[in-house]
């Protein structure tokens, strides 16, 4: 092998004519990819474009390169440099424009119901709708076609509303007349999204969220906006604000370190405090009709951040102190003419002083996780109501009522599936849910949802959809994309770029490419736009199986060997090296034909009858059949298991072996079973991480291997046992990473350097770790975001950095074809001599 060009950006496409004259795509002119002639070793630029061409191809007599540019097919004459672009025709029918039909039913993402009870307002596929209580008469109210409705509540004037819907991009706030006699109203312009419209309890006013930090209120008579507080809010995974019952103050939740605490903001005084502060997650809170408790969810044991919570329990807070009821009060009232007047909002007061030793938690038996509590005053009692998934693992929505001197114990809402996060809405005593898609009315007598039936089609076309997903995918990035300088990338000026490509968009894979093209200008990793539609759904399809059998390559339908742990991998395995194959569900194989052929399928059988010539005597073997990326995971684990063979044969046992295929829950449980099991009893540890797709275990990982001994205790007349049990830093420990350790394996080789627990063996990582997450769009597309940079303790990003080795040594091609490991070898004469 030999290098041929030692640029430091990016080389791309070799393009080859048949007299061996090379050429290729590279930045190195301006960033952008320009394209290239080769000659031992030495690049001459032969064009000067200020966007990027896209894999060149030169013809075989080498006169003629053909390549991509601005979507359109470009033609570069080697001989005199002139550059054409050939006129091209194609008849294409265009279905974008036309409108398509679509159901609310099953399709419904928001809904409010009316203050005198009569009417719904609802938004499905991005569209605003109002019908009677009932859902028998709807009307879609007319918003731009080309935006998106999001969010939508009533005014309380039963006639107006309020909603948010996209603006080229932006979710800005507008309003409308209920019964469709006017237009629309623009209430705010801010190239920031808002979010979480809550109105209070008189629904003169609305609390909301606002691009990455401000927190902003609605007055709904005068139809205008005003910021009542900043603070780290982020763009996206919030909790919904809210009002106190009195309407007087305003709670909002703001990151500290990662995660939420509960703020409250006073209209009155202006001022803004603490709820909680802690260093784990307060999130989703709601106050209390009575004006007495904030009620929240929180894992007080494990911050969100990096994991997410698996122990979210519900907890309220008292926000000042007070006597409990007492049976003898509640006697002397039976004889009391007086009658608390209980349609007027508490008055709010609090006592802050010792409030952090005043959670109280709602106890819920079984094991499981509650989400999303919300509290309503019904016949004067306060119910809560709260998703959770402690009945056999099933979210469900659940009711608690919280009336005293009674032992109040949760009751399950039966209906239609919730999920983890059902919207609710009060309409008096009645409550409404948004439960499958579907409203749902609760019958709190028989504790059932009730579907309220709407039915009603409704037109679209996707040239609009497509361009408003574009722009909204541009402008979640624009507001979340984790470094302020878009990695010198002029962002507003890719939107500009790319969207003029927009009339051009014939189908869903122009969009796609056309988006993605757009996020590629980042040069950022965890990137990405996918959608699908209907209209792609192929009419055929076909599935492989796979049989867990490895073929020789010489003779492709003679069995080498069976595959460890597949299904046919049996103690009297009933197919044996040097069976061979003659039929596959009745059909004879014929040779010539590719094997593969024969396990083709329009849909995956649950058996494969399989007929195999043994001495000359023909056998069947029926099994379950594989699907490819069994077979995949299942020979990468007799690759390590292959690893840790040899480890153990060279150390004499001594050292132990474990490797982590990524940084997911599942491989996490495997690496703690590894080192409580085969570890256990080792001298030292080589752990790997090359190939390493990424996750987010790296924090458990390396607090584990931390560990440290500290004492031993023992039995009288017993051993000497360690405290803790494990301890791996207490023995030799090297990690292994290459160029393909990515992701959460950075961090974990970052960590690993960093606590000084061993040297590091193999190649540089690859330089691909933001902390991400993503959004939905309109139609089911999604968008991931990269929020969150990770960075050194000394401030260097991880993207552009990478981990280095401290031993750096490369696994070759030559090396993988002969089954060699440098690498591996490194590492266990590392761990030895430290022995």
């Amino acid at each position: 092998f030999e290098q041929l060009t030692d640029y430091e950006g990016k080389d791309l496409w070799p393009t080859i004519d048949r007299t061996g004259r090379l050429y290729i795509a590279s930045d190195q002119y301006n960033d952008e990819y320009n394209l290239y002639r080769l000659d031992g070793g030495e690049k001459t630029i032969l064009t000067r474009f200020d966007t990027s061409i896209g894999r060149p191809q030169v013809s075989a007599d080498g006169q003629k390169i053909v390549f991509e540019r601005d979507y359109e097919l470009v033609v570069y004459d080697v001989e005199s440099g002139q550059i054409s672009v050939p006129e091209i025709r194609l008849s294409s029918k265009n279905t974008l424009p036309l409108e398509q039909s679509f159901e609310v039913k099953g399709n419904i993402t928001w809904f409010d119901v009316s203050p005198d009870k009569k009417k719904l307002a609802f938004v499905s596929r991005g569209e605003l709708f109002v019908s009677d209580a009932e859902g028998k008469f709807v009307r879609q109210l007319h918003t731009d076609p080309k935006e998106r409705v999001l969010e939508v509540a009533w005014d309380a004037d039963n006639k107006t509303l309020f909603y948010t819907r996209t603006r080229d991009g932006w979710a800005n706030l507008f309003s409308i007349p209920a019964d469709g006699s006017g237009t629309e109203r623009q209430i705010e312009q801010a190239d920031a999204n808002s979010r979480l419209l809550i109105l209070n309890h008189d629904r003169s006013k609305g609390v909301y969220l606002s691009g990455r930090n401000e927190v902003k209120i609605l007055d709904l008579k005068a139809q205008l906006t005003s910021l009542i507080a900043t603070d780290e809010l982020w763009g996206f995974q919030n909790s919904a604000p809210g009002f106190s019952p009195d309407g007087s103050h305003v709670f909002f939740t703001a990151y500290r370190n990662f995660e939420q605490n509960i703020m409250v903001h006073s209209l009155e005084s202006g001022e803004t405090f603490a709820l909680t502060q802690t260093g784990v997650s307060e999130r989703t809170p709601s106050w209390s009709p009575c004006g007495r408790y904030v009620y929240f969810v929180s894992d007080r044991q494990q911050p969100n951040y990096p994991r997410g919570n698996t122990e979210d329990r519900i907890y309220r807070i008292p926000i000042y102190r007070f006597a409990p009821e007492l049976r003898s009060e509640k006697f002397d009232q039976l004889f009391s003419e007086e009658r608390k007047n209980d349609t007027l909002p508490p008055q709010i007061r609090f006592d802050l002083e010792g409030i952090a030793e005043r959670w109280e938690e709602i106890r819920v038996a079984g094991v499981g996780r509650q989400w999303l509590p919300q509290v309503f005053r019904i016949k004067g009692t306060d119910v809560l109501f709260f998703a959770s998934n402690h009945d056999k693992g099933d979210w469900g929505l659940w009711k608690l009522e919280q009336k005293p001197f009674e032992t109040n114990r949760p009751v399950r809402i039966e209906g239609a599936q919730t999920g983890m996060n059902p919207r609710l809405v009060s309409a008096g005593d009645e409550l409404f849910v948004l439960a499958g898609g579907n409203i749902q009315k609760l019958n709190l007598n028989s504790n059932r949802m009730e579907a309220v039936e709407i039915s009603h089609v409704f037109s679209r076309n996707l040239e609009n959809e497509f361009s408003q997903i574009f722009f909204e995918t541009w402008t979640a990035l624009d507001e979340n994309f984790y470094e302020a300088d878009f990695h010198g990338v002029d962002w507003q000026g890719m939107r500009e770029r790319y969207s003029r490509h927009l009339p051009f968009v014939r189908n869903r894979e122009n969009l796609r490419r056309l988006t993605n093209d757009m996020l590629g200008e980042l040069n950022s990793s965890h990137m990405g736009f996918s959608s699908s539609g209907d209209e792609e759904k192929p009419f055929y399809s076909a599935v492989s199986t796979e049989t867990g059998l490895v073929f020789e390559n010489g003779d492709p339908f003679r069995v080498k060997r069976v595959i460890a742990r597949s299904n046919l991998d049996l103690t009297e395995t009933p197919v044996k090296s040097g069976d061979v194959l003659i039929s596959v569900n009745g059909r004879k194989v014929q040779d010539g034909t590719d094997r593969n052929h024969y396990f083709y399928f329009p849909k995956r059988p649950t058996e494969l009858v399989m007929e195999f010539m043994r001495d000359g005597q023909a056998m069947e073997v029926r099994m379950e059949p594989h699907h490819p990326g069994q077979i995949s995971d299942l020979l990468y684990d007799e690759w390590i298991a292959e690893n840790r063979r040899y480890v153990g044969e060279m150390t004499d046992d001594r050292v132990a072996y474990v490797f982590m295929k990524d940084m997911g829950a599942g491989s996490l449980n495997r690496f703690l079973i590894d080192m409580t099991s085969h570890a256990l009893d080792k001298e030292a540890l080589i752990l790997d991480v090359r190939f390493n797709r990424g996750g987010n275990v790296h924090d458990d990982v390396l607090q584990f291997l931390s560990q440290r001994p500290y004492m031993t205790w023992k039995y009288r007349g017993g051993s000497q046992s360690p405290q803790p049990n494990f301890s791996p830093s207490g023995n030799p420990m090297v990690l292994l990473i290459n160029e393909r350790s990515l992701s959460d394996a950075e961090m974990t080789a970052e960590g690993f350097r960093r606590l000084e627990l061993g040297p590091i063996v193999g190649t540089e990582t690859y330089r691909w770790i933001i902390f991400t997450s993503g959004k939905q769009m309109v139609d089911g597309s999604f968008c991931r975001l990269p929020a969150w940079g990770c960075y050194t303790l000394d401030g260097e990003n991880l993207e552009f950095t990478g981990v280095a080795p401290d031993i750096p040594l490369h696994n070759t091609f030559e090396d993988r074809l002969l089954e060699r490991d440098p690498q591996l070898d490194r590492a266990i004469q590392e761990v030895l001599e430290a022995l």
